[in-house]
């Protein structure tokens, strides 16, 4: 059976691992064995994807980004360059903690910023926006915009990257789709 994806001939390919069609994975990266990665996605140069990661449909990596086991990215996420992912908590060279990976979830259509830090165990939500260069230490809810080291919340994003604004009666509208948003109880939804 042909592949349905393309490797630059730089691209290192543990078997066994899914690989979607349509699937581009640039110079020197290296995909491990036992990772699945969906269709339409991109590799860029110097990426490394570690044994039990997954990733959704449409996914954007770009250089220099390592995701570690632990990790999972749903459809349509965006990896800036030189993102980090941790998958320990408390690592020690001498100590073997392989055992004690903790696993990190990333939403649809959310977005790591260049040079944001990931720390392990935590959750990002749907659309959630994690600006560049942010340490992220704690959970982030869907559609929010967090910022900074540690990173705080700063506001809140549409699915189409822009800071929303609501009015007294909570809605937003982003400003190209139009699409809806209702800020409740510390949260926001697409109406």
């Amino acid at each position: 059976m042909e592949k349905q994806y393309f490797a630059h001939e730089t691209a290192v390919i543990d078997e066994p691992c899914e690989i979607g069609a349509g699937t581009k994975i640039w110079h020197f990266s290296h995909v491990m064995s036992g990772c699945k990665i969906g269709e339409g996605c991109t590799l860029g140069q110097n990426v490394s994807i570690s044994p039990e990661v997954i990733l959704g449909n449409n996914v954007k990596v770009q250089n220099n980004v390592s995701i570690y086991t632990g990790v999972i990215c749903d459809d349509d996420v965006f990896l800036g360059p030189s993102v980090v992912f941790t998958n320990v908590i408390n690592p020690r060279s001498a100590i073997s903690r392989k055992c004690e990976y903790k696993k990190t979830q990333v939403d649809k259509g959310a977005t790591i910023g260049a040079n944001a830090t990931i720390v392990c165990g935590h959750h990002i939500g749907r659309y959630a926006f994690i600006g560049a260069g942010a340490t992220v230490t704690k959970d982030v809810p869907d559609y929010a915009l967090v910022v900074g080291n540690p990173a705080r919340q700063t506001g809140w994003i549409s699915e189409y990257g822009h800071k929303l604004h609501f009015d007294k009666n909570g809605i937003a509208v982003c400003p190209e789709s139009g699409e809806h948003y209702q800020l409740s109880d510390g949260r926001v939804d697409k109406m």
